[in-house]
């Protein structure tokens, strides 16, 4: 187990990858982003974006998935977050991109019961184009056999 003590300052991870489909992003887009370019390639091709692209909310899912898994590899317990501070979508992400986050801890906050890890998260493309980047704390447990960081 990893707890908010045993985590450096800097510390990086990365996570992935992960690929979207086609059907993921219509599948998404028609549930919860029913935007034209979103839900139909030949209107995709027409917007600005020039082909079918996924929802910017369904890339901060998929970048969850891999937060989470990160966090879950590595043993470290987290237990949630207050919110994301900050959040870009920076380049359209399209049906079979490859998906890759880069998570590094830039700041840490000590709390009566828990300690945040401040994080910076970027996604890559297969390409290593940064799609998306992000600043989220996340609420990680003290060790409760105590110890100082």
């Amino acid at each position: 187990m990893q707890y908010w003590q045993d985590i450096p300052l800097g510390q990086s991870y990365r996570a992935g990858p992960i690929v979207l489909l086609k059907k993921d992003i219509l599948e998404f887009a028609a549930e919860f982003d029913p935007q034209p370019f979103h839900l139909s390639s030949e209107a995709a091709d027409e917007s600005i974006f020039g082909g079918l692209c996924a929802s910017g909310w369904q890339v901060c899912a998929l970048m969850m998935r891999l937060l989470a898994d990160t966090l879950n590899d590595n043993d470290i317990q987290a237990l949630g977050s207050p919110g994301v501070e900050q959040l870009r979508w920076l380049k359209p992400v399209y049906a079979d991109d490859e998906l890759s986050a880069d998570i590094k801890v830039s700041g840490k906050t000590e709390h009566a019961e828990y300690g945040d890890l401040l994080c910076e998260i970027s996604v890559f493309n297969q390409d290593e184009k940064c799609v998306m980047s992000l600043s989220s704390p996340i609420m990680v447990a003290f060790n409760p056999a105590g110890g100082q960081q």
